[in-house]
């Protein structure tokens, strides 16, 4: 529930409250007419002829996402000045000088290491929580944070690094474009832990400066996932020792690789790869073609693996092996999608040797569709002892039959078309917990094939939500703790229908709108005009 203005020492406590007109320093276009201070700014006259001034209460900073609560106050509020302002950290405090020397150098300050923050200075510290910073822990964990802008100064405290870095890119744009971080405090944390982008490079390539251009957007936005989907179909396209022959000629290497998840993880971006098995592994089997399932006639099914074939389990873990320790996060994405044989009328009549392998591993009455229930849970035993937690599509979960999906799998649930389409209520009703990757508001799907079209970020904004699981239609609160989270998703069906810049302008408010409705899933207080005007003055 979204809550209005509520008293607060020293000022008003505005929840959700983003406004265009901050104010401006002399020189700008925010002043009031009767000489005081615009909302976080200072008035045209000279404070040194006015040592009583007063100045007008200030208004929260505008950023996207919104802050979730500020504290209003009177003062001239902060904004740098390369002259004397520093970025200092707190006494002990050494794991976030990477925090500091990056807005240090966003915002054209000194990095003063370990110091007494003095005027002009930001400084950044972690808390011990028995403070406010304490109290939003409670509600949103390590991501949540304080900023206090104050005497001239600014304190990002937080209980871990993670928070201390959103409070950096509140801070850097409260101030973009010549703007005054307005005074008092901003109290802030997501309401969803997993805030993810997806990027399909298997079927369309990117170059590495534009995933990394990227990762710094992202960063910006306070996302904290990216997915890479780097295996399908069309192409495999990271460097592999185990496998060198399926790799495409386009291809990110492992130092590639490495440097980008390290940029990711400056920003708190956890890299989520996806190696997508038994179906999307068209890639593999053009160099191994005795892998290919073939139905009763001999056809080849396009892109699966013929899974009763010991050969196939094996090739797959090589390489779920192999990439474990290139992607260090906590996360890895099993796919386990559009496994063909599961869409045709009869799989045990049109795919006897699938049945027959059902048979012999789960009894008589085993069936082909537990068959790919156990590949899933197998795949899922060779990455667990890495210690990723392990997500899969929601077409990969099967209902009935002999066998059922490993308990600790989330499910990315994307669509509703599959035969046998179950509802989200199936999932979250069992207890799992389900990331949002709707595929009507969060599919961006190059050429806009079959019923897809190009995403807005104004639909997004105004009528998603987390718990817009499937079509329009909202789950029931009740399930919002299993709603881990969002995922918006670039997929390259159709590769040449647009540029790499064009995807970037095309998913740009998307993205925008996206991560707003992840960190508050509450109505925003800016109307879509106002808020594309938010994301351009950004």
């Amino acid at each position: 529930m979204r809550r209005g203005p509520v008293a607060a020492a020293g000022g008003v406590a505005v929840v959700g409250a983003v406004v265009l007109a901050v104010g401006f320093w002399p020189g700008g276009d925010g002043g009031d007419s009767d000489g005081a201070a615009p909302s976080g700014g200072r008035s045209a006259a000279a404070p040194s002829t006015s040592p009583t001034k007063s100045y007008a209460l200030s208004k929260a900073p505008a950023t996207i996402p919104a802050v979730r609560e500020h504290t209003a106050a009177r003062g001239p509020g902060w904004r740098p000045d390369e002259g004397k302002g520093r970025v200092v950290i707190g006494d002990g405090d050494s794991g976030l000088a990477d925090e500091a020397k990056l807005l240090a150098g966003e915002l054209k300050l000194k990095y003063g290491g370990e110091s007494d923050p003095r005027e002009g200075d930001v400084q950044l510290t972690l808390s011990d929580g028995d403070g406010d910073e304490g109290k939003d822990k409670d509600k949103g964990g390590d991501e949540s944070y304080t900023l206090t802008v104050k005497g001239e100064r600014v304190r990002i405290a937080a209980p871990a690094e993670a928070g201390v870095f959103y409070g950096t890119r509140t801070l850097k744009q409260a101030v973009s474009g010549g703007r005054t971080a307005p005074e008092g405090v901003v109290r802030d944390r997501p309401a969803k832990p997993q805030r993810g982008f997806m990027i399909d490079i298997a079927r369309k390539h990117y170059d590495l400066k534009w995933l990394e251009d990227r990762v710094r957007d992202l960063g910006d936005l306070k996302y904290n996932q990216l997915g890479l989907h780097f295996s399908d179909d069309q192409a495999f396209r990271i460097e592999s020792e185990s496998h060198p022959e399926i790799v495409s000629s386009d291809h990110l290497t492992k130092d590639q690789v490495r440097g980008l998840v390290k940029l990711a993880a400056s920003r708190h971006i956890t890299v989520v790869p996806e190696i997508d098995s038994p179906g999307h592994l068209g890639a593999v089997t053009r160099r191994h073609p005795s892998l290919q399932l073939r139905d009763s006639r001999g056809k080849v099914t396009r892109g699966a693996v013929d899974i009763s074939k010991p050969a196939a389990a094996k090739i797959v873990d090589d390489l779920l092996k192999e990439y474990a320790d290139l992607f260090p996060g906590a996360y890895w994405h099993l796919g386990a999608d559009e496994y063909l044989a599961l869409t045709v009328k009869n799989p045990e009549a049109s795919y006897p040797q699938l049945a027959a392998a059902a048979r012999e591993r789960y009894g008589a009455d085993g069936r082909v569709q537990d068959l790919a229930t156990g590949w899933l849970n197998d795949r899922a035993d060779t990455v667990r002892p890495f210690d990723k937690k392990l997500k899969a599509w929601n077409d990969g979960f099967f209902r009935g039959g002999k066998t059922q999906a490993a308990d600790d799998l989330e499910v990315a649930y994307w669509t509703g078309k599959e035969i046998g389409a179950r509802e989200p209520d199936a999932y979250l009703k069992a207890g799992r917990k389900l990331v949002n990757y709707n595929d009507e508001y969060l599919y961006y799907v190059l050429g806009q094939p079959q019923t897809f079209r190009y995403p807005t970020g104004q639909r997004i904004y105004e009528s998603w939500t987390p718990l817009v699981v499937r079509g329009t239609k909202p789950v029931s609160e009740r399930y919002d703790d299993q709603i881990l989270g969002g995922t918006f998703a670039v997929w390259g069906d159709l590769a040449d229908a647009q540029t790499q810049e064009q995807v970037a302008a095309g998913i740009r408010m998307p993205l925008r709108a996206t991560v707003q409705k992840l960190w508050d899933p509450g109505k925003p207080d800016l109307a879509w005009k106002d808020f594309v005007k938010l994301a351009d003055g950004l």
